[in-house]
C-alpha cells in the first residue's frame, strides 16, 4: 500500500493540468461530456477502469 498515495498524487497532477493550462477548452469539454447519454458515460468509465487495471497489473 506504499504506492497508493504517490499514485493518487500523480492522478491529481495529471487531472489538474487541463484546467490549469486550458481552462476554456476544459470547460467546453466538460459541457460536451455532460450532454452525453448516461449509458455512454458508464461505458467510457468502465473502459477507463479496465484499461487502468490492466496497466496496473502489467507494470506491477
Amino acid at each position: 500500500m506504499d504506492w497508493l498515495l504517490p499514485v493518487l498524487a500523480i492522478v491529481l497532477i495529471v487531472e489538474g493540468i487541463g484546467p490549469l493550462l486550458f481552462p476554456n477548452k476544459w470547460r467546453n469539454y466538460l459541457l460536451q461530456v455532460s450532454q452525453q447519454p448516461i449509458n455512454q458515460l458508464r461505458q467510457m468509465g468502465g473502459v477507463l477502469v479496465i484499461i487502468g487495471t490492466l496497466l496496473l497489473l502489467y507494470f506491477n
